[in-house]
């Protein structure tokens, strides 16, 4: 039975990993999962410089999900390099550091001096709707996306997978405009802008008044955005949004994706990574699936 998929050249022994930003960068959960058993690791978003974030509360539980306003914050790509990365060296799976800066000339610091360093592939974060600077211009304009797309992939020695916004009027517009410019995968939906009021203190949940919505409430949205995208670009596609257990997993997958991203539901439940791979094998030998790479796209 063979789990195994190959994005951009890079070859995963299964298609699950973890959303950026929900996992650390593998550290904090190493005690709850064998790191080893999942397709790749995902890093928190790194910038060439450390950012701080945004303001408290930043994290607020909604019906059917999460909104959180963390703005990025992160250490910077020097401290990110010595400890992060050299603690995924240990471990047999593959690594896709999630970028994201604030400029073009930002993204392209930190991507140059990853050139040389162990990640397999690169997540460019364009679409984190809790920074208000750069990622509304990159994320929902399709020119800005070409531009700072192409401008990546001249100085990126790894594939870049583009990670798209869901707050825009046409995800294939984004898809196509990313694909055009050299993108080597798309990995999609980023969280849906939202908002939560506290009616007894009369004001906003989040100090940053709006937050990016995760969970299952976001699934069906991110299945049909997944969907449209398979139909519109040829290259590959990473799925997240709402991702639960393997039956929602293979929902992306037969609507288009390559492999799959488990988001929130790792603050729910640690081990939804691990639960998810053994529900796609569990599901590939009742319906007698020799290669999951069968059931890639094949609701039409």
């Amino acid at each position: 039975m063979d789990l195994s998929v190959n994005i951009a050249g890079v070859e995963f022994k299964n298609p699950v990993m973890e959303g950026s930003g929900t996992f650390g960068s593998g550290m904090e959960y190493g005690e709850f999962v064998d790191l080893n058993r999942l397709g790749a690791v995902v890093t928190k978003g790194v910038a060439n410089v450390p950012w701080t974030g945004n303001p408290t509360p930043r994290v607020a539980e909604v019906y059917g999900g999460m909104l959180n306003a963390i703005g990025l914050q992160n250490p910077g790509i020097d401290t990110f390099i010595a400890r992060d990365l050299e603690f995924l060296k240990k471990y047999d799976t593959k690594v896709i550091v999630n970028v994201c800066g604030k400029s073009v000339e930002d993204y392209l610091d930190v991507v140059e001096r990853l050139s040389d360093e162990a990640a397999d592939m690169l997540e460019i974060n364009v679409s984190c709707p809790n920074v208000k600077e750069g990622a509304i211009a990159f994320g929902q304009k399709a020119d800005a996306l070409y531009n700072i797309t192409s401008e990546i992939k001249k100085k990126a020695k790894q594939p870049i997978i583009m990670k798209l916004s869901p707050n825009v009027t046409d995800i294939t517009e984004m898809a196509r405009a990313a694909e055009a410019a050299g993108a080597d995968a798309l990995s999609l939906i980023n969280t849906i802008t939202a908002m939560k009021i506290d009616i007894h203190k009369r004001t906003f949940a989040l100090a940053n008044k709006t937050g990016g919505l995760s969970g299952p409430a976001i699934k069906p949205v991110a299945v049909r955005m997944v969907y449209q995208t398979a139909q519109a670009v040829k290259i590959p596609i990473i799925g997240m949004g709402g991702i639960a257990s393997a039956e929602d997993a293979l929902e992306f997958i037969m609507a288009g994706a390559s492999a799959v991203a488990v988001g929130a539901m790792n603050f729910h439940d640690p081990y939804t990574t691990v639960k998810v791979i053994d529900g796609l094998r569990d599901y590939m030998e009742k319906y007698k699936v020799s290669d999951i790479k069968e059931l890639i796209g094949c609701v039409k």
